[in-house]
């Protein structure tokens, strides 16, 4: 007679999954805003929208980390791409002048080690803590035979709201405007594909100090949020348009916030370029066009102001922490150019 069988058995540890619920609550109760009525632990986390807003339109988004997990595997490195979940999500609603409200998650194993889905999700409350957002609830799917043994996946929601008067779609960006480069933090999240490629070619030393720290740790920095500046420089002054620099590039994001008539020139002598890009172009041996569509290249980050408005945009960046620079201008477009030239 063949003995009864348990959960645990069959590949799912609902005690494990009970004690990460408990290891995570602390790190979800440092992201809280009034706004929030039930969080985590019920079956729907509840909120509030604000009363400040007299027409509030909510936007979300949506998005994973992509293959960069592929290298937290495998440098055991779990503590930031949290960090890279939140920002994902936070950065694109933001750049329809969206304050993000809350963020949720979704963390998807074969088998639940708990220190290492712990490790992720306080990442992850780190997130929403520098986007200012409440971490109010999220899923833990234990799948056995769905992942291979320590791999996991993640995807991550946020909700922002934004005055309906307030709403940035680039729709009054015109010739002469101004475009402000905000520095990226490294490759963020996007072109890992690429990336993976170029370090399996070249087989790096992944310890070796690199520019003052080690490799494994340039290629691994965490996203980063602009959210807090950018929405005290929205409370400042006018912002035409905003493009997070995510997959596609510099040439394929920017267009994402122009009229069909109008082209962005950047300068690219105008920023500076972190060093990862310099060895990853020449260990891949990457064409300059290839860079700046798959990488950020250095920009996590376009604004577009008026001119009258450039000095005080630029000093309120960089009083908020941010290293910016003026890194090109909209003209008009010529037929058949495309709507972003980086020279």
């Amino acid at each position: 007679m063949t003995s009864p069988l348990t959960y645990r058995e069959a590949g799912v540890d609902i005690d494990a999954g009970d004690s990460l619920v408990e290891r995570i609550k602390p790190f979800a109760k440092r992201t809280m805003r009034p706004e929030v009525m039930a969080g985590i632990g019920g079956f729907g986390a509840l909120f509030e929208v604000s009363k400040k807003y007299q027409e509030p339109v909510l936007v979300s988004g949506t998005d994973g980390v992509g293959t960069k997990l592929k290298l937290a595997f495998q440098l055991n490195r779990h503590d930031t791409v949290g960090i890279d979940l939140v920002a994902m999500s936070v950065n694109d609603i933001l750049v329809q002048g969206a304050e993000p409200l809350f963020f949720l998650d979704y963390f998807a194993c074969g088998r639940l080690d708990v220190d290492i889905a712990a490790s992720v999700i306080q990442g992850i409350a780190r997130g929403c803590e520098l986007a200012g957002c409440a971490l109010i609830g999220g899923e833990t799917a234990e799948m056995p035979s769905m992942y291979p043994d320590g791999e996991y996946d993640l995807a991550g929601f946020a909700v922002g709201a934004v005055e309906k008067s307030k709403i940035i779609d680039g729709s009054s960006i015109e010739p002469g405007d101004v475009v402000i480069g905000l520095a990226s933090s490294g490759a963020h999240s996007n072109g890992y594909s690429l990336v993976r490629k170029i370090l399996e070619r070249a087989q790096p030393d992944m310890g070796a100090d690199f520019d003052g720290r080690p490799l494994a740790e340039a290629v691994m920095a965490p996203t980063r949020i602009y959210v807090k500046p950018l929405l005290a420089l929205m409370a400042a002054l006018p912002v035409k348009g905003l493009a997070h620099i995510t997959g596609g590039g510099l040439l394929d994001n920017v267009p994402r916030i122009l009229g069909e008539s109008l082209v962005a020139t950047l300068d690219s002598s105008a920023w500076q370029r972190p060093k990862l890009f310099d060895w990853l172009q020449r260990e891949g041996q990457v064409a300059d066009a290839e860079m700046h569509r798959v990488f950020n290249c250095g920009i996590g980050m376009v604004v577009v102001v008026d001119r009258a408005h450039e000095a005080q945009a630029l000093e309120l960046l960089r009083e908020a922490g941010e290293t910016a620079w003026r890194i090109g201008a909209i003209a008009r477009r010529e037929a058949g150019q495309p709507q972003t030239i980086v020279a």
